[in-house]
């Protein structure tokens, strides 16, 4: 099977993300948040004999591919079909704790590549890019359908495109005589909407709609902040909390996040007093992220904007501690 998704900051997280010298060392349970083509999980189950890793994927296609690459590990691997988030929310309490948890939040070359789904415009596709496509409003229902306005906030929102409004109006004049039905039609669409100058720029002046469109179909920004919450309570005391992310609205999140877990006092700013008694949920383990290196960047581009925090867990985190931050 050929692999077409090289995973990102492998040696880092490897280090940062390692059993070893840990009181699990020799008996360690990994939780692999973002399965993909399971290039993580490979490289773990290869380095560490000793650990076992529980896979998630809301994809089944990829999933399945996972399997595939994943089978000589036999029974130290183990899969879950679903959002993370439902994975997290609903963890037994029966169940063993990992000790390790990895989110790595950027989309696999694999569905840009292979899925078929309209995420790349640089395909004539059906504009879906759902991960899991039985499931919820595709891209096309989306651009069909939402109010100009709505639109235009939400690619601004989720992409920091400086001609959502054009692009927005665009397509409402547009889906007025027809529906937008594949990738190659909305990039044309967006690509005639945005002034001359900003179609030859460093990247395609579709890039940002279909990230923003991405986004908002799997609810990548709502999912994160209870998700990670969740999954940070689900890991043993002592275990390790790692996140990689690809734009600044997920990246915000995190840091903030694991930033009032290492607080000495974890308390709501709206306490009067601290009623936490001063002790931090968390240790970070990466007070600045951890980006990839020019190498990387040169052997793997979809690098370039990845970034990891880790921390380590101290104890429980009672309330979801985003202060500061809009769980959008």
């Amino acid at each position: 099977m050929e692999i077409v998704h090289t995973p990102v900051l492998l040696h880092e997280c490897l280090s940062f993300l390692s059993p070893v010298g840990e009181s699990f060392e020799n008996d360690a349970l990994m939780v692999d948040s973002t399965l993909g083509e399971g290039g993580h999980s490979f490289n773990f189950l290869s380095k560490y004999p000793a650990l076992k890793i529980i896979g998630l994927d809301a994809d089944s296609v990829i999933q399945q591919r996972a399997k595939e690459r994943l089978a000589p590990f036999g029974e130290r691997m183990e899969f879950y079909n679903g959002w993370f988030n439902d994975f997290y929310s609903s963890f037994p309490k029966e169940k063993r704790r990992p000790n390790l948890i990895l989110f790595d939040l950027g989309i696999s070359v694999f569905h840009y590549e292979r899925s078929g789904r309209g995420f790349s415009f640089r395909y004539d596709e059906p504009l879906d890019m759902r991960l899991n496509a039985s499931a919820g409003e595709s891209a096309a229902d989306v651009v069909n359908s939402m109010p100009e306005k709505q639109l235009a906030n939400m690619i601004y929102l989720y992409s920091d495109e400086r001609y959502s409004r054009k692009i927005a109006s665009a397509i409402v004049q547009v889906r007025q005589n027809e529906n937008i039905q594949s990738s190659k039609a909305l990039a044309d669409i967006i690509y005639d909407a945005v002034p001359s100058s900003y179609r030859h720029g460093a990247i395609h002046p579709a890039t940002r709609t279909f990230q923003a469109l991405r986004i908002y179909v799997n609810s990548e920004l709502k999912r994160l902040p209870q998700a990670i919450h969740d999954a940070f309570n689900v890991l043993e005391s002592g275990g390790k909390l790692g996140v990689i992310t690809f734009h600044s609205l997920e990246d915000k999140i995190v840091k903030n996040y694991f930033r009032n877990l290492g607080k000495q006092c974890v308390c709501p700013p709206e306490f009067p007093v601290c009623t936490c008694g001063g002790t931090p949920c968390a240790e970070l383990l990466t007070h600045k992220p951890i980006e990839p290196t020019e190498e990387e960047v040169r052997a793997n581009s979809p690098s370039r904007s990845a970034k990891l925090r880790v921390i380590r867990k101290l104890r429980d985190a009672d309330e979801l501690r985003l202060y500061g931050v809009e769980a959008i």
